[in-house]
């Protein structure tokens, strides 16, 4: 059980080398607490249980901790600037027909409704959220128009 406990350790740590998202060091955690019980005699269930055990505490108690200190998460872009501006639209916009265009930051951008109605050519749009290429708006309703 030994050389098992080696290969599950290696195998674990190369997965873990591989994707670099914190997927399997918890498990290769586990298997090298397993080791040591196998190279002290432990019996297998002992093993196993120790595999578990030390996997499910690492994952429990150490998971949380590296993703606030590692800060796993997504990254603030340029683009992100122009959530909550208002902007003008430059080409209907229409999710049936899959048309729309916005003038944002400076750039002519393609553009859908965040309720699905239309928003006509020259109205004002609030960006809510980017979606790949395209901004996601809402319609800016005018004071007069709210009434």
């Amino acid at each position: 059980m030994v050389y098992f406990w080696i290969v599950a350790t290696v195998a674990l740590v190369a997965l873990e080398a591989a994707t670099v998202g914190l997927v399997s060091v918890w498990f290769a955690l586990g298997s090298a607490a397993a080791l040591i019980g196998a190279a002290l005699g432990a019996e297998v269930w002992v093993q196993v249980v120790l595999f578990l055990a030390v996997s499910a505490v690492a994952l429990a108690v150490l998971k949380p901790l590296a993703v606030k200190y590692l800060k796993v998460g997504t990254k603030p872009t340029n683009a992100d600037r122009l959530l909550g501006v208002v902007c003008p639209v430059t080409e209907d916009i229409d999710n049936i027909h899959a048309t729309g265009a916005v003038s944002a930051g400076g750039k002519e951008w393609t553009a859908r409704s965040l309720t699905g109605e239309p928003i006509p050519r020259g109205a004002l749009a609030r960006v809510t959220s980017i979606q790949g290429v395209k901004l996601i708006v809402e319609p800016v309703r005018r004071p007069a128009e709210a009434k």
